[in-house]
């Protein structure tokens, strides 16, 4: 027969439920953005947005149908490139979801069709299957570009793939690190 002891309990306090909500309080004070990091972060989405719509303005499509499928997955790749981009740069999750929403805010009020062809969610998650590896994360997306513009295995288009994401996540870096986020 086992005997338990009332040593491992413990007496809540006078008011535990007073004492949860002041800790949880002070957790979300710490945890909670200044008003000027919030700003940047805005601006981090709008001027990363700006660079991808001067970009996509410089690609236009044209009339060959390998161009379109092409523009359209290097579309999808920096945009793509945009949202991991934020999520290394910015200091915490909420300061990420809030450039990534200024960066979709920026794309939908300055041109909604480019803003509708670049968030197809079946490329992201090929993407995301590429950078979640860990290791040789430019080449693995640069592959998987590849992939997507029906030219899986060919180099010159993995090279592609791979410059242009190593090209839009220095645009990020760059527009971090000049608003102080980084």
């Amino acid at each position: 027969m086992i005997l338990y002891s009332d040593n491992d309990i413990k007496i809540a306090g006078d008011k535990p439920s007073q004492e949860i909500k002041k800790s949880r309080e002070k957790r979300e004070e710490l945890s909670e953005p200044k008003k000027e990091d919030i700003e940047r972060a805005k601006e981090l989405g709008r001027r990363v947005a700006e660079k991808f719509i001067s970009d996509a303005r410089d690609t236009e499509v044209g009339g060959d149908s390998a161009d379109f499928e092409m523009i359209i997955q290097r579309r999808l790749l920096l945009s793509f490139t945009a949202t991991v981009g934020f999520e290394q740069y910015c200091a915490d999750d909420t300061l990420c979801g809030i450039a990534q929403k200024s960066f979709i805010d920026t794309l939908k009020r300055t041109d909604k069709e480019l803003y509708r062809s670049s968030g197809d969610t079946g490329a992201f998650s090929f993407y995301y299957l590429a950078y979640r590896r860990g290791s040789e994360i430019e080449r693995r997306v640069g592959q998987t570009f590849a992939m997507l513009c029906s030219h899986d295995g060919d180099p010159i288009y993995q090279e592609l793939g791979e410059a242009l994401y190593c090209w839009f996540m220095s645009v990020v870096k760059k527009a971090a690190e000049e608003l102080g986020l980084i």
